[in-house]
C-alpha cells in the first residue's frame, strides 16, 4: 500500500491547457474517485499517476518516491482500463497470469497467485476459457485479477463499467468496494457516473475544466457543496436553483417574481451581508414538500414520473426548471397548479456571480 501525492500538476497538450494546478493528497488505503464531465481532465489526470502521460509542470509521488519522470512499469501501481484489454489468443489463466510472466516470476508463483485472485473474484471456474467466452462483467473481472496478481501498491480504474449493462454495473460496483475493503490497497477510480461517486468512494474529487472544485466525503459534499457546479453535478435528480433578493428588514426574506419566502431565524450571517442583492438559493428535489395553495413556492406541472413508491413532479417557476421528489403515487395532469414548502434546514445559498457558497 501507498499514498499518492500530486503536487501543482499541469498539464498542456500544444496551446490548450487541461489540468491547472492541481494539488491532491491521497491517503494510504484510500478509495478516491475522480469524477466529473466528459474533459474536466479526471482520465489525464490518472493517466500521468500511472505514467501514461507526461506532466507540463508538478511532482506526482507515490509513497515517499517522486515518480514523475519513472517509467510506468516501475511505478508499482496496476491499471483496469474500460475495455479490458484482455488478449483474445490466451485464456482467462494466461491473461491474469502474462504481466508476470514477462517479470520471469517462478511458475509456481504464479499460480498461487493467479489462483488467489480467481478466488477472490469467483472465476476459478474460467481459468481455462478465452475472452470471447465469457460475459462482459467476466471479462471485467479477469481485468481486475490481472491487475490484483501483481500485488500493486496502488491500483487505478478508468471507467471499467461504462461497457456494462445498468444490472452488471451495480453488481461489480459492490464486488470492487468489497474487494478494496479486502485488501486495503490505495484504488484511485474515474468515472463520471456521479451515482458511481456516491456508492463507492471514501473521498470524492469533483472536477471541473481541469481545476479540482471539492475534494471531500460523498454525504459532505452532497450535504455542504463548495459551490453551485459541485450542487448541481452532485445529486439525482439535479438541485434546483432559484435566483432570488435577500431582504433583512423584518428577519432573512427573499424573493423573485413567483415566490416570497421568510427565512426562519435570523442568524444566517452569510445571507445579511447580501441584502438587497440577488443570490442563488438551492434545494434538492426531496427537500420540497408538497404544500396548500397560497403557500411556499407556486409552479405549474409540466411532467410527472411515477416510480412506484415516490414520483418526479417536473414544474416550471417562472422561466426556472423545478424538479420535485416526493412520496407516494400522484395523479396530477400537466398544467397543474402546485405549491411547494422546502425544508429550510436544507436550503442552500450561493453567491450569484462566483458561484460560491454562502455560509
Amino acid at each position: 500500500m501507498a499514498k499518492v501525492n500530486l503536487k501543482n500538476i499541469d498539464k498542456s497538450f500544444g496551446e490548450t491547457q487541461v489540468l491547472h494546478g492541481v494539488d491532491l493528497d491521497i491517503r494510504d488505503g484510500e478509495f478516491l474517485v475522480l469524477v466529473g464531465p466528459s474533459g474536466c481532465g479526471k482520465s489525464t489526470l490518472l493517466r500521468i499517476i500511472a505514467g501514461l502521460e507526461d506532466t507540463t509542470g508538478g511532482d506526482v509521488y507515490i509513497g515517499e518516491t517522486q515518480v514523475t519522470d519513472v517509467e510506468p512499469k516501475n511505478r508499482d501501481i496496476a491499471m483496469v482500463f474500460q475495455n479490458y484489454a484482455l488478449y483474445p489468443h490466451m485464456n482467462v489463466y494466461d491473461n491474469m497470469g502474462f504481466g508476470l510472466k514477462l517479470k520471469k516470476t517462478p511458475t509456481e508463483e504464479i499460480k498461487q497467485r493467479v489462483e488467489a485472485a480467481a478466488e477472490i473474484l469467483g472465476i476459478t471456474d474460467y481459468l481455462k476459457r478465452r475472452p470471447k467466452e465469457l460475459s462482459g462483467g467476466q471479462r471485467q473481472r479477469v481485468a481486475v485479477g490481472r491487475a490484483i496478481v501483481r500485488n500493486p501498491a496502488v491500483f487505478l480504474f478508468d471507467e471499467p463499467l461504462s461497457n456494462l449493462d445498468a444490472k452488471l454495473r451495480v453488481q461489480m460496483r459492490t464486488e470492487i468496494k468489497k474487494l478494496h475493503a479486502k485488501l486495503k490497497t490505495t484504488m484511485i477510480y474515474v468515472t463520471h457516473d456521479q451515482v458511481e461517486a456516491m456508492t463507492m468512494g471514501d473521498r470524492i474529487v469533483v472536477m471541473k475544466d481541469g481545476y479540482l472544485m471539492q475534494a471531500d466525503a460523498p454525504l459532505e459534499l452532497y450535504n455542504r457543496p463548495a459551490n453551485k457546479f459541485v450542487a448541481s453535478f452532485i445529486g439525482s435528480p439535479a438541485m434546483n436553483f432559484l435566483d432570488v433578493k435577500v431582504d433583512v428588514k423584518d428577519g432573512i426574506q427573499f424573493s423573485n417574481d413567483q415566490l416570497h419566502l421568510k427565512y426562519p431565524g435570523s442568524d444566517h450571517t452569510g445571507l445579511q451581508k447580501y441584502a438587497g442583492q440577488e443570490v442563488t438559493l438551492g434545494v434538492r428535489p426531496e427537500h420540497l414538500t408538497l404544500s396548500a395553495a397560497g403557500e411556499g413556492i407556486e409552479a405549474q406541472l409540466e411532467v410527472s414520473e411515477l416510480m412506484g413508491s415516490e414520483s418526479y413532479l417536473y414544474t416550471t417557476v417562472g422561466e426556472a426548471q423545478i424538479v420535485a421528489r416526493v412520496q407516494g403515487a400522484h395523479q396530477h395532469k400537466t398544467g397543474d397548479q402546485l405549491n411547494f414548502r422546502p425544508q429550510f434546514e436544507h436550503l442552500h445559498f450561493f453567491d450569484l456571480e462566483s458561484g460560491a457558497r454562502i455560509d
